[in-house]
């Protein structure tokens, strides 16, 4: 896939979006949706560096669907959430308006932001992971931590007596590793570090 030049409908994965969510409307996340995608041959390489790779994965997506939310209106209503995105009938209701204030809307519309240097990526990134384990962290109440933390410290391949600097170089270490938009990317594994990261700290 080359990205060159831009334009307001230039974006290649608007239509093949298009296409996965009038499939299946519901049940996706940024990196399942990214998984499809990769499984229909439609991703390749963006960039050698691979935080910039899955920064310029990310930025596309959701590049893409504040572009399909605005351009289904009014019939339908895109719900462009990384965590919950879903495709539903437009039922006019409050909820279902476009916020032309959202910061995070007008950052992934700009498409000079596409080119981030590797400090913003590396911020960003952060930020998304903090966002993954709010997301996951409820799901895992009934484990106890004190049980489950050996457990968790042998997934990270770390000896039980690991200080909290060497748990969190291990976790970046994994969760880039196993992030499914990764070439060795592996969504099951991805999401036990994040639970068992969500745990350690």
């Amino acid at each position: 896939m080359q990205i060159d030049q831009y334009s307001e409908y230039d974006n290649p994965l608007i239509w093949p979006m298009i296409s996965i969510l009038q499939h299946q409307p519901n049940g996706w996340m940024i990196h399942t949706l990214s998984e499809e995608l990769k499984q229909q041959g439609i991703w390749s390489k963006l960039d050698d560096d691979p935080d910039k790779d899955l920064f310029k994965r990310n930025f596309l997506l959701m590049n893409a669907l504040y572009q399909l939310q605005e351009m289904l209106l009014p019939k339908q209503w895109l719900q462009a959430h990384a965590m919950d995105i879903c495709l539903m009938p437009n039922m006019h209701s409050a909820d279902n308006t476009i916020d032309i204030d959202d910061p995070l809307r007008s950052y992934y519309l700009d498409w000079a932001n596409y080119n981030a240097d590797s400090d913003t990526i590396k911020s960003l990134l952060s930020s998304f992971w903090r966002r993954y384990q709010d997301h996951i962290g409820h799901q895992e109440a009934e484990i106890s931590i004190a049980n489950a933390r050996p457990e968790d410290l042998a997934l990270f391949e770390l000896p039980i007596d690991a200080t909290p600097q060497q748990i969190r170089k291990q976790w970046r270490k994994l969760a880039l590793r196993w992030h499914p938009d990764r070439p060795t990317g592996d969504a099951i594994k991805f999401r036990a570090i994040c639970e068992a990261w969500q745990r350690l700290q």
